[in-house]
């Protein structure tokens, strides 16, 4: 969710000022140390009652203690959790489940995957663990980051999605059999979201195995998503990817719509990539014209801007961290205020809520422990709710035997499934709230110079860019692997140009040595000939522009300043 990239942007210090004099809970000063081992004791309980009863199934039935494959038979929750064991310090482990995953997940099975899922837990996650490694003490093969067993997997996993992709309109199918490629029956219908949200995974990989078929696919389906929006600018929820005709014509910035959203902005981030954020900043303007209603952000008509539903859902609690990270403060406030609203009446966000009844919509009352704005959405001032609404209200006063989904939270029965993101993204944007010093909020005073097949690569320098599973990505890594063709086409003329002037100055010498000393040509088909000379000055290439990220030596905070005025909205 992008109020994530203000943790990624090194920014989350400025933000949270975790200091002593900080109010707490119930009026005292909070230790952030003290947190911080409130939230560990979370995650332990939770990811050892994965390992002790579920494993190697994808998630934990915490009232039954037992396992059940839900995304695809890839022991999910230890993939989406591994880098959380390593922002967390438990660098013993990461190895432990480095080997355990090689050893065990295999991609090669018949069986139905969320194409969507499978990319932003698996993908993602393998991705961010690979970036990690070397971090996390695994002793990395030549040539890391460019390669690796987890850059292979992750590669592999990729591969098997690349069949979705393969439509009219280049807009994927939601699932994919991972031995068969898709069924012949597949529905053509995608939600927004499964088909905007690829970018920061396939261009990351694209950049780390110089093969461009995955980000070239994520860069078609967004390119096709923009030229169906409507006349006035907005998208609807699901659309047909063999013809390109929406089927489902609701538009708002939650479910099935918001990491589209999400991933234009991280992708503009990521890539440097102007029309990626005019794109977004475009569709700023519309749901601000037409879905906004008092702080409130409705769902409408995509064609006619009329409303359709009057609901709030908890997967629209992104909104205001997205709002912050364009400058768009008072809003995000506004906003943010009103979502915690809704999880103080309830304890938690459900999934849909009626803004004019003020209550819960039937059979969406359920909340399954997203980060929500509890925890990734906080704002400066919200320190002591933050705490309140996260370990000390839901999770521990209803569920601190089980760490499960809540199925109604007007009683608060429970549902007997643990999600995978509980590990990779509640828990992890949690302790890092109360974790100011870790190397994630790394401001860019410290990083590692790898040694690369293309040359001195920096790492590990701070800005890091989350998908939306949370899985930090070193952006600076996507220098690391490849050579701008640029770049290439210049070395190459500046070889040629060499060895072609050697030559010729050795014809010349041979010709001159038994006449005297030699002298410059001057005539016609010389190289000091006026025609020659133009030929030269032709050949030589532009000056290369340094790329962003490539030069240690430059201030971090000089880079923050570039990336905070490249995307501003002149209008």
């Amino acid at each position: 969710m992008p109020f994530r990239l203000l943790v990624t942007l090194g920014l989350l210090c400025a933000l949270l000022p975790l200091h002593h004099g900080a109010p707490g809970p119930e009026g005292t000063a909070p230790d952030p140390a003290h947190y911080r081992e409130r939230v560990k004791a979370m995650f332990y309980h939770a990811y050892d009652s994965y390992l002790e009863n579920a494993f190697p199934y994808d998630e934990l039935r915490p009232l039954t203690c037992d396992g059940h494959d839900t995304w695809g038979s890839f022991s999910l929750t230890l993939i989406d959790a591994l880098d959380t064991l390593l922002i967390l310090g438990n660098v013993s482990e990461f190895q432990r489940v480095v080997e355990v995953l090689q050893d065990n997940v295999d991609f090669d099975i018949d069986v139905n995957a969320s194409v969507f899922e499978t990319n932003i837990r698996v993908v993602g996650g393998l991705l961010s663990a690979h970036l990690l490694s070397k971090k996390a003490g695994v002793e990395v093969e030549a040539g890391w980051p460019c390669s690796g067993p987890l850059l292979r997997m992750a590669e592999e996993a990729a591969r098997k999605l690349l069949p979705a992709f393969q439509t009219p309109t280049g807009m994927p199918y939601g699932t994919v059999n991972l031995l068969h490629g898709v069924n012949p029956g597949e529905t053509p219908v995608t939600c927004t979201a499964g088909i905007g949200t690829f970018i920061v995974e396939f261009a990351t990989l694209s950049s780390l195995t110089g093969d461009p078929v995955f980000e070239d696919v994520a860069r078609v389906a967004l390119t096709r998503l923009w030229e169906s929006r409507s006349d006035i600018g907005l998208v609807g929820n699901h659309i047909d990817v063999l013809t390109g005709k929406w089927v489902a014509q609701d538009s708002g910035i939650g479910a099935g719509v918001d990491s589209y959203f999400e991933y234009l902005v991280k992708g503009a981030i990521l890539l440097q990539d102007k029309k990626l954020m005019a794109m977004f900043l475009e569709y700023n303007k519309a749901i601000r014209n037409y879905t906004r209603f008092d702080d409130w952000y409705l769902w409408v008509q995509m064609y006619k801007g009329t409303v359709s539903m009057p609901v709030f859902q908890s997967l629209e609690a992104y909104w205001p961290g997205l709002q912050s990270l364009i400058g768009d403060i008072d809003n995000a406030m506004r906003t943010f205020l009103n979502y915690y609203t809704v999880w103080k009446q309830f304890g938690g966000l459900p999934e849909f809520y009626n803004i004019p009844q003020g209550y819960t919509v039937e059979k969406r009352e359920g909340y399954p422990l997203r980060p929500g704005p509890r925890v990734e959405k906080c704002l400066p001032l919200l320190l002591k709710s933050l705490w309140n609404v996260s370990t000390e209200g839901t999770f521990e006063m209803y569920t601190c035997l089980y760490f499960t989904r809540i199925k109604d939270l007007r009683d608060h029965k429970l549902d007997n499934r643990m999600e995978s993101f509980f590990l990779a993204e509640t828990v992890k944007y949690l302790y890092l709230l109360f974790d100011p010093a870790n190397f994630i909020h790394n401001n860019g005073s410290t990083f590692d110079a790898v040694i690369t097949p293309y040359g001195e690569c920096i790492l590990g320098a701070g800005g890091y860019i989350f998908n939306t599973e949370a899985h930090p990505i070193d952006p600076a890594a996507l220098h690391c692997c490849r050579r701008l063709k640029e770049e290439q086409w210049e070395v190459e003329d500046l070889m040629r140009e060499f060895y072609s002037l050697k030559r010729k100055r050795s014809r010349f010498q041979k010709k001159t040595m038994s006449s005297g000393p030699w002298q410059p040509p001057t005539g016609p088909g010389s190289l000091s000939s006026p025609e020659n000379q133009d030929q030269v000055r032709e050949k030589k290439p532009a000056k290369q522009k340094i790329p962003l990220l490539s030069c240690p030596s430059q201030p971090f905070t000089s880079k923050l300043a570039l990336l905070g005025q490249v995307f501003l909205d002149s209008s």
